[in-house]
Order: C-alpha cells, then sequence, then structure tokens
C-alpha cells in the first residue's frame, strides 16, 4: 500500500536498477509495513527546474496508509533523502518529498480497496 514515486532529471541511465527495491526495503522498515505490499516508482529524465538551476534534482511524494506525521515524516524523510543522496547524487537541498496519508477507502487492490482488505 505505501507508494514511493520520484522523479528525477538525471537520464534513466543513472538510475540503479536495484533502487525501487532498495527503497522498498527501507519503506517496509520506516513504515511498519509488509514488504510485499511496498511499491517504488523512480522515472528518469524529467523536464525539470528548481531553486533557480536545472542542476541534478528530484520531486517525490510517499502515499501511505497510515504511518505518517509530524514526527513519523522527519523519521521517514531521513532514511529516504540518504538514499536518494547515496544512489542518485542528488543532494538533499534540491529535493521535495511530499507525504500523503490515504484513508484505506482511496487506495485499490486485487479488485477491491484496503477498506475490505484491512477491515
Amino acid at each position: 500500500m505505501p507508494h514511493f514515486h520520484l522523479e528525477t532529471n538525471l537520464p534513466q541511465e543513472q538510475i540503479p536498477d536495484d533502487l525501487p527495491e532498495k527503497i522498498c526495503s527501507i519503506l517496509a522498515s520506516s513504515l511498519g509495513k509488509p514488504k510485499d505490499y511496498c511499491a517504488a516508482t523512480i522515472i528518469g529524465g524529467a523536464k525539470m527546474y528548481f531553486k533557480g538551476s536545472s542542476q541534478p534534482t528530484a520531486q517525490a511524494t510517499l502515499m501511505s496508509i497510515g504511518s505518517l506525521g509530524v514526527a513519523e515524516n522527519k523519521k521517514h524523510s531521513k532514511v529516504l533523502f540518504e538514499v536518494i543522496e547515496k544512489s542518485l547524487g542528488i543532494p538533499s537541498d534540491r529535493v521535495y518529498i511530499h507525504f500523503m496519508e490515504a484513508a484505506t477507502k482511496d487506495v485499490g487492490h486485487g479488485g477491491t480497496t484496503f477498506h475490505d482488505i484491512l477491515g
């Protein structure tokens, strides 16, 4: 159910093949969710401009059912910014992460919603 979506102006070839799986492992640990429910999408080659330049940058969204909040998002930010900087070389001051809390009724899976899956 957690989904991390990141778009960057780095060429797709510079994105490590194992980065989505690495992010899913980090999300599972940080959010306390099963890794099997975690998803990560990394899209390179976007036309982007941020903070006065087109230097390497990224914009991301983390959607989750629960496990988000003031203190939690600081923890998630720390681990996500670390992997982005280490894996992509993009400094943390060139990235935004938007945290989105989703209701169980708003996330579908397997022909139903998490409202039915989680009760």
